[in-house]
């Protein structure tokens, strides 16, 4: 319970950090916010451009996912190693589910959030239902950032979910 609390300090320290910086009136800031802004009306692409989430059992995180996030998953092979592939219009980030030799699924390192909608609620409700764990319910971060939640997915990767409702 410690490290939830301590992993959820991170969470609001980081938001706090990203809401403060929006709403900071320096020069430098407007500078930097009025570049990104200029950057994202001439369509450059996000910085990011692929998470893969590494999976044990292929056919079990799909249908973990699915269920979930409500979409459709691509299979697809590259040699040795079996892609699951979200959907995702151009532009932006690519999620694909992988199972390969490199590939082993963690509860620490980098931590992605998924947006699965306007209320994350109906999401985290199934987590459980699929064969995941949820390690911190609902919780409000600010009424301006809205909310998010953890969870360990089918095959033991930590992951959130994170919705303004």
């Amino acid at each position: 319970m410690k490290i939830l609390v301590n992993q959820a300090l991170v969470v609001f320290l980081c938001f706090g950090i990203v809401y403060c910086k929006n709403e900071s009136s320096s020069d430098v800031s407007g500078e930097v916010n009025q570049k990104n802004t200029k950057q994202s009306a001439e369509g450059k692409k996000n910085m990011i451009s692929i998470v893969e989430i590494p999976v044990v059992n292929m056919a079990r995180a799909i249908q973990f996912y699915q269920s979930i996030l409500g979409v459709t998953i691509e299979m697809m092979t590259m040699g040795d190693t079996e892609l699951g592939v979200l959907p995702a219009p151009e532009g932006t980030v690519s999620v694909v589910l992988v199972k390969g030799k490199e590939y082993s699924p963690a509860k620490n390192g980098v931590l992605i959030y998924f947006n699965p909608g306007e209320n994350l609620q109906p999401a985290l409700d199934k987590v459980e239902k699929n064969g995941g764990k949820i390690l911190l319910n609902k919780t409000l971060i600010s009424p301006e950032m809205g909310y998010y939640a953890f969870f360990l997915d089918s095959e033991g990767n930590k992951l959130g979910l994170h919705s303004q409702k």
